[in-house]
C-alpha cells in the first residue's frame, strides 16, 4: 500500500513538472516569440528563460538552487560551461548559474517537446550526434553566437548516461570549441539533480538541488593537440566532486 501511495505521488510530481514547464511559456509567449526572432533579442530571451521560467519550475517543484563559486563570470565575459548530466533539471539549473546569457548545445530530439521544443530549435544550436556535417556546423554557430558575446554551454557526456554511472566519458567537441575560441572552460557540478528528478519515471522528490562552479580553466595558451588532457583534466574536477 505505501508502495503504491510512493508511486502515486512520484507520478503527480512528473506531471506537475510538465505543468510548470508550460505555464509561463503559455503566460509569456507572445514576447518569448518576439525576443527569439532575432539573435541580437537574445539577451532578453534568456532573462526570461532564467527569471521566469527556471526559477519558476524549480522552485515549484520545491527544487531549492544552492550554488557555491569557486570563481565568479565576468559580465560580458564569454565561456564554455560544462557539466555533469542526469536530468531535465539540469536546464533550469545551468540557467540558474550564469547571470551571463549563454546558449545551449544540445540534441535534436529535444524539439519535439512540445512547447519547450518550438523555442528550443529557434534560439539553442542543435545536433544530431550521429550527423558528421551538422557535427560540423554546430562550430559555425557557435562561433557566430561568441562573436556576438555569449557564452557556450555543452552537457560534455553526450547524452544521460546509464543509471548506475556516476560519470560518463566526455567527447571532445566542448574542449576543442574553447581552445579553438581561446574562452575559459567552466567546470560545473550537478550533485542532486538525479535525485529529485531524474529520468526513471517512478522516482524522485522535492529537496535541495546543489551546484558548484569550479575554478575556470583558461585555454589562451592550450594548443589543439592538449585537448584530451583538457578533457581528462575538467572530468576529473567534476567527478572527484560527485564521488566524495
Amino acid at each position: 500500500m505505501l508502495k503504491l501511495v510512493k508511486h502515486a505521488g512520484q507520478t503527480i510530481y512528473r506531471i506537475w513538472f510538465y505543468v510548470l514547464v508550460a505555464i509561463p511559456i503559455l503566460l509569456f509567449f507572445p514576447l518569448l516569440v518576439i525576443f527569439a526572432s532575432r539573435e541580437t533579442w537574445y539577451p532578453q530571451f534568456f532573462w526570461m528563460a532564467r527569471n521566469l521560467w527556471a526559477r519558476f519550475i524549480l522552485y515549484g517543484m520545491f527544487c531549492f538552487p544552492k550554488v557555491t563559486y569557486e570563481q565568479r563570470l565576468v559580465k560580458k565575459k564569454s565561456y564554455m560551461l560544462v557539466a555533469n548530466h542526469t536530468s531535465m533539471l539540469d536546464i533550469m539549473l545551468m540557467l540558474v548559474v550564469s547571470r551571463n546569457p549563454f546558449v545551449f548545445v544540445g540534441k535534436k530530439e529535444l524539439a519535439k517537446i512540445p512547447l519547450f521544443g518550438f523555442f528550443y530549435k529557434r534560439v539553442c544550436i542543435m545536433v544530431d550526434r550521429d550527423n558528421t556535417q551538422s557535427r560540423t556546423g554546430v562550430y559555425r554557430r557557435a562561433q557566430k553566437r561568441l562573436q556576438q558575446g555569449l557564452s557556450i554551454c555543452i552537457f560534455p557526456e553526450g547524452g544521460v548516461p546509464e543509471e548506475h554511472v556516476v560519470l560518463d566519458t566526455f567527447k571532445d567537441g566542448a574542449f576543442k570549441m574553447a581552445i579553438s575560441h581561446k574562452i575559459p572552460v567552466v567546470p560545473i557540478t550537478f550533485f542532486d539533480n538525479k535525485k529529485r528528478f531524474s529520468f526513471t519515471f517512478l522516482s524522485g522528490g522535492p529537496g535541495k538541488c546543489r551546484a558548484r562552479v569550479h575554478s575556470f580553466v583558461e585555454t589562451h595558451s592550450t594548443r589543439p593537440e592538449e585537448t584530451a588532457e583538457l578533457r581528462t583534466s575538467v572530468r576529473e574536477t567534476i567527478l572527484s566532486d560527485l564521488t566524495k
